[in-house]
């Protein structure tokens, strides 16, 4: 497995990879040891930074859980847990659209469809499934 302790050959590394599919690299001190439930080891992973709309919700839409979004390549993933202050910020307008029926993401998670007006920024890794983190929320 190939090893450097140069940053700018790591980040080199990163983007040359991407376009194969791989998902990142892993950085670690240079002598330490795989432990398992250690932290020390980092995975560093490809990410986008995308504006999607919201497509639903898991939870109440007075405190949603996990925003439900469809991706720029056409498939659905429930966002990673909101914190308060992003879910404060999309319930309003989940609110006031009401439920609709039940969806279901590309892999079969369940939520709560939704017409509200939401649009989220995310962060969008490439693992399989994608990790979507919400960043920002936005109502027209």
């Amino acid at each position: 497995m190939p090893a450097t302790d140069d940053y700018d050959t790591a980040l080199l590394w990163i983007e040359a990879l991407e376009p194969q599919g791989i998902e990142g690299v892993v950085a670690k001190p240079g002598r330490s040891a795989y432990r398992g439930g250690e932290s020390i080891w980092q995975k560093v992973r490809h990410t986008e930074v995308v504006d999607v709309i919201v497509i639903g919700y898991t939870g109440a839409s007075a405190r949603p859980r996990n925003l439900a979004v469809r991706l720029p390549d056409g498939h659905t993933a429930l966002s990673q847990h909101l914190g308060a202050p992003l879910a404060n910020a999309a319930a309003p307008a989940l609110i006031a659209a009401g439920p609709s029926p039940r969806g279901h993401t590309t892999t079969g998670d369940r939520y709560t469809s939704t017409t509200a007006e939401v649009e989220v920024e995310v962060a969008s890794g490439t693992t399989r499934p994608a990790v979507v983190t919400v960043l920002r929320v936005r109502i027209p």
